[in-house]
């Protein structure tokens, strides 16, 4: 009898036998995480090279990010559709390629209204992306795994966004901000070329025929899924706190007292890589706080880094874009893969849904970030930001309370003799 006819059966969990090679399938996913992240955030530390270029105030300029994450928001939940019908592997494929197609195009964009175009289109390209890639490895992995992978995926989603924010904007010191767009082209096709020679092939996807009444059934379903909509909402809050900071504070730095250069701008989205470790603990930090547990920690380190960031003093606001760009990572990595976890049926949809509020907040945070920072300074950018954790603070707490008194009411409910036994880690996360 072979070994694994032996090896006892986990409730939920992939078959040994066709899970795919961990490692590959996790350097294919940071591949695809990097170059859809580079390509989605290309233009923001270009923001005030690209509204100088055009002449406009730079919350017009910041459209150049809202019109890409808007149109993402809007096609996620479509290409969540087809890739049930048609695979997470080849949907992915075919939306990376998309993308990159329009990423060489980009840089010759002749004014700011073509550039928010294509930019919309290369954001909807991109949408299938995330639309696939969790329930790709919900489906394939077993759900510690998926924790894991879930937080390489995002820590590729990192350092994208850091590589191409430092490469654009010393590129654009020297020759331009189309030619700083044009080298976050390159990074994505390295990228993309990571992806492709890796990613292993789907062992434990089954098509569904497209029908629009039972794919409305299953959206509704999640959408009256109280912990899931609990997760969609604290991703959403998070991003617009993480999108407003990301966004003015290339604005900030190119002013007084810093008067900072375009590289060296785009050199302190280094910081990004602190995001690369946050997000890449996932797995283990929910093991041991738990997933509420773990979400506090996450929001109380962004609003601790707000905090800091109103100090005046370069060495501060590094320090708070470090906190900020820690806890952000590791909480949208937390919501992330505990949204894959919960749901139980058509999971592409119910991770296109957060992908939804996820990209949503990216929109509002971009816009409100940087209209907030026009008529407010940093000031007003810091209070729409932490206006919104602490929204995010609150539905975690409503959780937490929730969680407690259903324990409670279930722990009266059990016999005597059951009341006494120990209560499973999984269940009190």
């Amino acid at each position: 009898m072979s070994s694994a006819s032996t090896a006892p059966t986990v409730p939920g969990a992939t078959p040994v036998a066709s899970r795919p090679p961990l490692m590959r399938m996790n350097l294919a996913l940071f591949g695809i995480g990097l170059a859809s992240f580079a390509m989605l955030f290309s233009t923001q530390s270009l923001l005030p090279e690209i509204a100088a270029g055009f002449g406009v105030r730079p919350d017009a300029a910041t459209w150049t990010i809202s019109a890409a994450t808007i149109a993402l928001a809007l096609a996620v939940v479509p290409l969540s559709l087809l890739s049930e019908r048609f695979g997470r592997r080849r949907t992915m494929t075919a939306s990376v390629g998309a993308a990159l197609a329009l990423a060489f195009v980009i840089p010759f964009a002749p004014d700011l209204s073509t550039l928010v175009v294509l930019r919309a289109l290369q954001g909807a390209a991109i949408a299938g992306i995330p639309a696939s890639a969790v329930a790709y490895l919900s489906e394939e992995l077993d759900g510690r795994a998926m924790a894991g992978a879930v937080g390489l995926f995002i820590a590729g989603n990192s350092v994208g966004g850091m590589t191409g924010r430092i490469l654009s904007g010393w590129v654009a010191e020297g020759w331009g901000w189309r030619a700083g767009l044009a080298s976050v082209t390159v990074l994505a096709l390295i990228g993309v070329a990571l992806y492709r020679a890796l990613i292993p092939a789907s062992r434990n996807f089954t098509a569904r025929t497209l029908r629009l009444r039972p794919a409305a059934a299953s959206l509704g379903c999640h959408l009256r899924n109280g912990l899931l909509l609990r997760l969609y909402a604290i991703g959403g809050l998070l991003m617009a706190a993480f999108s407003a900071v990301y966004t003015a504070i290339a604005f900030r730095l190119s002013e007084a007292p810093f008067d900072l250069s375009a590289g060296l701008i785009g050199s302190i989205f280094v910081i990004y890589l602190v995001g690369t470790c946050s997000s890449s603990i996932t797995g283990p930090g929910m093991s041991r706080l738990g997933r509420r547990g773990a979400l506090y920690i996450g929001i109380g380190a962004v609003v601790a880094g707000l905090l800091v960031s109103t100090i005046d003093h370069l060495a501060a606001v590094i320090v708070a874009l470090v906190l900020i760009t820690g806890g952000f990572f590791f909480g949208h990595a937390v919501a992330s893969s505990s949204v894959g976890r919960t749901a139980t049926e058509a999971r592409a949809q119910a991770s296109a849904l957060y992908q939804v509020t996820y990209y949503l907040g990216a929109s509002v945070g971009g816009l409100l970030g940087a209209l907030t920072y026009h008529h407010a300074r940093w000031d007003g950018t810091v209070a729409f930001s932490l206006i919104a954790l602490l929204a995010a603070a609150g539905i975690t707490l409503y959780a937490t309370r929730r969680a407690r008194r259903e324990a409670a009411v279930a722990a009266v409910g059990r016999p005597a003799v059951t009341t006494r036994a120990r209560v499973p880690a999984a269940a009190a996360s």
